[in-house]
């Protein structure tokens, strides 16, 4: 099966709004073995709509509509449904009473615009909406299926989890088709030396399809299979994720929706660990990271961020002389850093980093880009240095995932040599 995301509105346009919708429902659609062909975005304009409508129907097995069903103006997506299927508006009791039900709860008048979203296409089954006002549709017509949903995402996700999926899932019965995906998230390693560690791809995919994702976090490496028997197709993917970690397994830290965050956080709980952290050039951000996730109370004692030397001398201990005579930005100062946040602590693992994200700070010997980790448990000290680019603010980010990745390394036992 086949679908097509018609996504509505001026805004997604020109910019003002980011498609969100359209890469969450694909990524569902794709879960469910359902082939997204294309995403096509179009202004609030009835014509356009409606040329939109019929490309989708004419090449797809399922349309799937966003935006455009609030109670103003240029809202004028029912209107165009109702124009593509050549029917009517009619009243829905249902929805009309979930609206007065709704108002009522915040103690607000309904208005007339709010009335008229209980105006639906007589030809559609209504989804109903128990986050907005505004219902969605269902229509069959000719073996196909166009939906329509609001483009508030929270309105939009209870629809398709509560309703659209499991119908999808229905219609897909007698469909043996099945088509799976994993994402292998790896850090550490660019994308064309991942590439050629990899070695012959055909040999290792035997038909299957890799693509290569990178971002400046890491590269993801998404794997899709396809086939008539799921088990079948469910092995197969196992298989190939197994040849990828056997080639370049040290770069890898997590899979699908994992977070390099989340995975330290996991491992330090699992050993009954606990971690502190001293931050210059980051200003508290590996600790921003590591705090995001429930549970890090567990295994997360303090983070200091200690930008100046002073603050590195009076809080960290940091030698005076350390700062003299190699910097802030140093291999010296970031072991001292991790050991003095460890010894105040009382942590088992002291982490600090220090660098120059830019643009100014930088001299011949550290040039902009020049970032240290040091690492400090009861066993070892030590650091690595690390050469990012010249966007302060993504080389923050960039600096974070370093540290966390020489963290999941120490922790696991992973030599950062090739």
């Amino acid at each position: 099966m086949t679908a097509e995301i018609v996504s509505i509105g001026d805004e997604l346009l020109i910019g003002q709004v980011i498609n969100t919708n359209a890469s969450w429902i694909g990524e569902k659609l794709t879960e469910a073995s359902i082939t997204v062909r294309r995403v096509t975005i179009v202004g609030d304009n009835d014509s356009n709509i409606l040329e939109a409508f019929r490309s989708a129907f004419s090449h797809n097995d399922i349309i799937i509509v966003t935006g455009g069903l609030g109670p103003t103006h240029d809202d004028i997506t029912r209107d165009c449904v109702a124009t593509f299927f050549d029917t009517s508006l009619v009243l829905n009791i249902l929805v009309l009473n979930d609206i007065k039900e709704r108002f009522a709860r915040f103690n607000r008048p309904v208005t007339k615009l709010n009335e008229d979203q209980a105006l639906v296409p007589e030809c559609a089954q209504i989804i109903r909406n128990m986050n907005g006002t505004a219902p969605g549709y269902w229509i069959n017509k000719e073996n196909k299926v166009f939906i329509v949903m609001p483009g508030v995402p929270r309105e939009m996700k209870a629809m398709m989890e509560d309703f659209v999926l499991p119908g999808l899932k229905e219609l897909k019965r007698d469909d043996t088709h099945y088509l799976k995906q994993a994402n292998i998230l790896t850090t550490g390693i660019p994308e064309s030396t991942l590439f050629e560690k990899l070695g012959n791809l055909d040999e290792l995919l035997e038909g299957a399809k890799l693509a290569f994702l990178p971002n400046y976090l890491g590269v993801r490496l998404r794997i899709t299979v396809s086939g008539q028997e799921e088990n079948e197709v469910a092995d197969r993917l196992n298989e190939i994720e197994q040849k990828i970690r056997s080639r370049v397994g040290r770069y890898i830290y997590g899979k699908d929706a994992e977070t390099l965050s989340g995975v330290v956080g996991r491992l330090l709980k699992e050993r009954n660990l606990r971690i502190s952290v001293a931050e210059s050039c980051t200003g508290g951000n590996i600790a921003n990271e590591i705090t995001n996730h429930s549970g890090s109370s567990d295994y997360f004692e303090r983070g200091v961020v200690a930008y100046s030397n002073a603050a590195k001398v009076e809080i960290l201990n940091v030698d005076e002389d350390t700062l003299l005579e190699y910097g802030a930005v140093s291999k010296q100062t970031v072991e001292e850093m991790a050991r003095g946040i460890r010894a105040i602590s009382g942590s088992d693992i002291g982490l600090a980093i220090s660098g120059i994200l830019g643009p100014t700070g930088a001299t011949n010997e550290k040039p902009v880009g020049t970032v240290y980790v040091g690492y400090a448990d009861s066993g070892q000290v030590f650091s690595k240095e690390f050469h990012f680019g010249d966007d302060r603010l993504v080389n923050k980010q960039r600096a974070t995932q370093a540290a966390l990745e020489l963290l999941r390394r120490a922790l696991l036992g992973i030599s950062f040599e090739p």
